[in-house]
């Protein structure tokens, strides 16, 4: 089994950052990409940023510029760099990961969640 702990949200004023980590842990063989999703209140869950093991990126345009994301293959963990936040960022994070395991079966995972919250 694996599990993918979340931790870096809260409260902040627009105009401001936050830096969101997500950690894989438990049976892996190896984490192939990784991603961050927003759910908005009343709204479908939507990609906001994916990097493949190989680093290259893919962000959507409405926070291009803005948010970075990052990892470190040697903790498997995947990062989340959001500046200049803005109160329509307000939303529960989630992240993301295909994770490849000792089998060699490929399944993905899904973090809690946590809550980013941009005040005006």
């Amino acid at each position: 089994q694996v599990q993918l702990v979340e931790s870096g949200g809260g409260l902040v004023q627009a105009g401001g950052s936050l830096r969101l980590s997500c950690a894989a842990s438990g049976s892996i063989f190896r984490v192939n990409d990784m991603a961050w999703y927003r759910q908005a209140p009343g709204k479908q869950r939507e990609l906001v940023a994916r990097i493949s093991s190989d680093g290259s990126t893919n962000i959507v345009d409405s926070v291009k510029g803005r948010f970075t994301i990052s990892r470190d293959n040697a903790k498997n963990t995947v990062y989340l760099q959001m500046n200049s936040l803005k109160p329509e960022d307000t939303s529960v994070y989630y992240c993301n990961a295909f994770v490849l395991n000792y089998a060699k079966y490929t399944t993905s995972y899904w973090g809690q969640g946590t809550q980013v919250t941009v005040s005006s």
